[in-house]
């Protein structure tokens, strides 16, 4: 349940300031940025003209850290890796990270900052492309045996089987429709990497995706992929949903998860928490000198149309919602095939997310940077799986598939 309370933030500007900047800036014919420079602010001191009265005051939801006791340190190899949504939350779990593999550079470029002690197969040292299924293999077979005792984790992009990627953002052309497994490249991915996971036998392995994956051509692709690991000893959960806000995470997101052991122990999903978490949890703190605080920059129209949202509304032009402080956001996404998605209003500031506000949304560490254009930030935050959630199902692995206490 969640919990909120009725104050008035204190505001920057009052409105009559605000629509002051906002004058001058139509008048001398400049830019929003520039009209604010001239006065002394910044697109974070302006304010919304309706509904600033809500505040968070459930508390903190968890993070990282609150995972950090168990040391088990069962292997894992993760696939598919983008920034590290799923690592990072079986590394809090007590997971010992073996490799990983991701095909985009500038990917591995935030792998690599953030852990240089991981193993990452990735341009440019490697190709780190699942679909080459022998160089994943010859790869690999130097650092893990066959029958390897501990986790394969992957969620096969997911754009294709996607809705929300594939209608966001673009109402013409294939990009529109969720072509799936006719995919020119990504459709097949997640049949490599059930090869992948036949070669190597790991004691458990977890497949991630858009519960769309589930859905599509009535469910006949994923259901061969779960025949054959069967027909290859494993037993296989049915394909389950999470919804992160369920678990921690201050965002509606669902995920589709299909998880196999060869182990004769019983799979255990996470518990619930008995409450969700609004977004006024981890937006309404100030970003500070954490890293990627950037936002797109802000025509003036916008602006002016997004101060007059109430929370929960939407900007039907840009298409762009205003956020509740009471209520999980709705889900960061990463965009069209090309990155860069829009992100959500912030809740009590009528501009579009950063960087920043849309990974804490996400659960990762303020400490955890990205690398490269702000649009490709964005891109990797939005495809990322919330490492708190992960954390949750790592922990829930462990116990269940592994019999750690």
């Amino acid at each position: 349940m969640l919990d909120s309370a009725v104050r008035k933030p204190a505001a920057s500007v009052s409105l009559k300031k605000q629509s002051e900047i906002f004058a001058f800036a139509e008048n001398e014919r400049i830019e929003l940025a520039d009209a604010l420079s001239h006065f002394g602010k910044s697109l974070d001191d302006l304010v919304y003209e309706q509904s600033r009265k809500r505040v968070w005051t459930g508390g903190a939801p968890r993070s990282l850290e609150d995972f950090k006791g168990s040391q088990h340190h069962i292997p894992m190899v993760s696939f598919f890796t983008g920034c590290g949504g799923i690592d990072l939350g079986f590394e809090a779990a007590g997971f010992e990270h073996v490799a990983a593999f991701e095909f985009n550079e500038l990917f591995c470029k935030t792998l690599r900052k953030n852990r240089p002690e991981w193993k990452v197969f990735g341009p440019p040292t490697d190709a780190g492309d699942v679909s080459k299924v022998s160089e994943v293999i010859a790869a690999l077979e130097p650092i893990i045996p066959i029958n390897f005792e501990g986790i394969f984790a992957g969620g096969p992009p997911c754009q294709p089987f996607s809705i929300a990627s594939n209608q966001r953002f673009s109402k013409s052309g294939t990009n529109f429709k969720r072509v799936g497994f006719e995919h020119e490249k990504n459709g097949n991915l997640l049949f490599d990497y059930v090869s992948v996971i036949k070669h190597f036998r790991p004691a458990c392995f977890l497949i991630e995706n858009v519960p769309g994956l589930r859905d599509l051509d009535g469910g006949e692709q994923l259901s061969a992929a779960i025949k054959d690991l069967r027909k290859a000893g494993y037993e296989v959960e049915t394909p389950t949903v999470l919804n992160a806000a369920d678990y921690s995470v201050p965002q509606f997101r669902d995920r589709l998860f299909v998880i196999g052991t060869r182990t004769n122990r019983s799979i255990i999903f996470p518990t619930p928490d008995e409450m969700q978490y609004g977004a006024g949890s981890v937006l309404l703190q100030k970003q500070g000198k954490a890293p990627n605080t950037e936002t797109r920059s802000h025509k003036l129209g916008s602006v002016q149309r997004y101060a007059r949202l109430h929370y929960g509304q939407r900007d039907q032009l840009g298409r762009v919602d205003r956020l509740s402080p009471c209520r999980p956001s709705k889900t960061v996404i990463a965009g069209g095939t090309n990155g860069g998605g829009r992100s959500h209003l912030h809740p009590e500031i009528p501009r579009t997310l950063s960087v920043r506000e849309c990974a804490r949304l996400q659960t990762f560490p303020d400490n955890y940077t990205f690398v490269g254009p702000t649009a490709r930030q964005f891109t990797q935050v939005g495809n990322a799986v919330p490492p708190v959630l992960a954390a949750q199902l790592g922990l829930s692995l462990a116990r269940s598939i592994f019999g750690v206490n």
